[in-house]
């Protein structure tokens, strides 16, 4: 099982009505456009996440990895639509994991050693948009090759929570 995320600061989401798509053919095209973006230090993968409790069945994500941010990425059909979510957040050490769960020293300990910065911010909101930007530039060819209706500006936006909030 991959590593649970325990600091998710961003979001988004899509159903896209009518269009019926592989979820690997989709991954694939993600990876492709990632990788031509040249980022640095990013490391591609599949991973499955179980659907529920422990004797649940699997689904598997794409995820994007560089430094401490993770992307995980839902491709699957749904209906007569097809469904896409990701998901960023930061992943911890063992460690740390540990000491966060100590009340408020924790979370203070993290903010002195790891503080937020505009260099962590901007790192992250790079990081971002750059994956986002692949995601949707496989979506708008996919849906524009099947004739479909394009995503507006608003349909386009992350969800962003409160960055770093710890």
């Amino acid at each position: 099982m991959p590593k649970k995320v325990p600091f998710v600061f961003s979001h988004w989401f899509h159903l896209t009505e009518n269009l019926q798509e592989s979820s690997q053919q989709f991954y694939g095209l993600v990876e492709g456009a990632v990788k031509q973006r040249n980022l640095p230090e990013v490391r591609l993968s599949r991973i499955d996440y179980r659907e529920g409790g422990i004797f649940s069945a699997k689904r598997e994500y794409l995820r994007v990895e560089r430094k401490e941010h993770v992307f995980d990425i839902c491709a699957a059909p749904f209906g007569n639509g097809f469904f896409i979510s990701w998901w960023l957040g930061e992943t911890t050490t063992a460690l740390w994991d540990i000491l966060l769960m100590v009340p408020f020293i924790g979370t203070w300990l993290m903010n002195v050693v790891r503080p937020t910065t505009y260099y962590r911010l901007d790192t992250a909101l790079m990081f971002q948009e750059s994956v986002h930007s692949a995601i949707l530039e496989v979506l708008d060819k996919i849906t524009n090759e099947k004739g479909l209706r394009a995503l507006s500006e608003l349909e386009r936006k992350p969800i962003l929570k409160e960055l770093f909030k710890k």
